[in-house]
């Protein structure tokens, strides 16, 4: 759902230029050792984020592989004092194409995300009971997404780890 206030945009950014700058193990509580997921809290009122970077990436146009520009790709989960779940969240790392969706495929289910800039999020706070289902058994999320230069990417995250960051990252938020 889109709730992206101006306090979660400060703590993601914080978050974004830790994992990039390489300063997430400083920043960060790890949930479980070598895993795709790190654990992150910050703000007041606390906002709390499970955070993965993609495993692939693949960039085509007219079907041929690209190399293109992106600023940090990285598929999220918010945790919000006094909130019932999390929120799914996507950073595509450019911005979509104007009235697109993001596809969220976890094994054999398939999800839509809607899109702002350069963000994605679950289209309903439902969908995103569902999606966090499907990822907690889940072995792989990919998400496939259109940029305003007509770019396909397509991002493949695992969810080795999930479970545990997700029941972290709850935990210190409540």
């Amino acid at each position: 759902m889109l709730n992206l206030t101006l306090r979660g945009v400060l703590g993601l950014v914080a978050v974004l230029v830790a994992l990039a700058q390489g300063l997430a193990p400083a920043v960060a509580q790890t949930a479980a050792t070598k895993t795709a997921w790190s654990v992150f809290s910050d703000g007041t009122p606390k906002e709390c984020w499970g955070v993965s970077k993609p495993k692939k990436t693949v960039n085509t146009r007219d079907g041929k592989e690209v190399s293109v520009k992106r600023s940090d790709i990285l598929l999220f989960v918010t945790f919000r004092p006094g909130q019932v779940g999390g929120e799914t969240s996507f950073a595509g790392g450019y911005p979509f194409a104007q009235g697109s969706t993001v596809e969220l495929v976890i094994d054999d289910q398939t999800f839509q995300m809607t899109t702002k800039g350069e963000y994605a999020w679950a289209m309903t706070p439902q969908d995103d009971v569902k999606v966090l289902a499907a990822m907690q058994k889940g072995a792989e999320a990919t998400l496939t997404a259109h940029s305003a230069k007509g770019t396909q990417t397509k991002d493949t995250f695992s969810l080795a780890g999930f479970t545990a960051a997700m029941t972290e990252a709850s935990s210190q938020c409540n």
